[in-house]
């Protein structure tokens, strides 16, 4: 079976039942807590572009500082993600089939 890769924030059930979901259909596992070793700039956009949505799609809005994003190109909310990676939007799961933000978390079947 191959690997998937999941950025995740423990605290988070979400998170939390996608990890369970990849672990039950028996795939190996990489943890990736984004929060403790965020993604870089490039791989966020290319994350992004493999999901086939934009940064504005990938941005956490229920975090206060998304609200002074409000008017941001895509571009302006990487580099905000990067700084502050609560800003990013979770899970983010990525295996072989390409990569998919697990809200509502049954999108991640598309993928395994």
């Amino acid at each position: 079976m191959k690997k998937a890769t999941i950025y995740h924030n423990p605290r988070c059930s979400t998170s939390r039942n996608a990890l369970a979901m990849l672990e039950e259909a028996g795939r190996e596992v990489e943890v990736i807590e984004y929060l403790k070793t965020p993604p870089t700039k490039a791989k966020l956009s290319e994350l992004y572009k493999k999901a086939g949505i934009t940064p504005r799609q990938g941005l956490r809005t229920k975090e206060a500082a998304a609200a002074a994003l409000a008017n941001a190109s895509g571009d302006k909310i990487l580099d905000a993600m990067v700084k502050d990676p609560i800003l990013i939007e979770r899970p983010l799961v990525e295996t072989e089939k390409g990569v998919r933000l697990g809200r509502p978390i049954e999108k991640l079947r598309e993928i395994l």
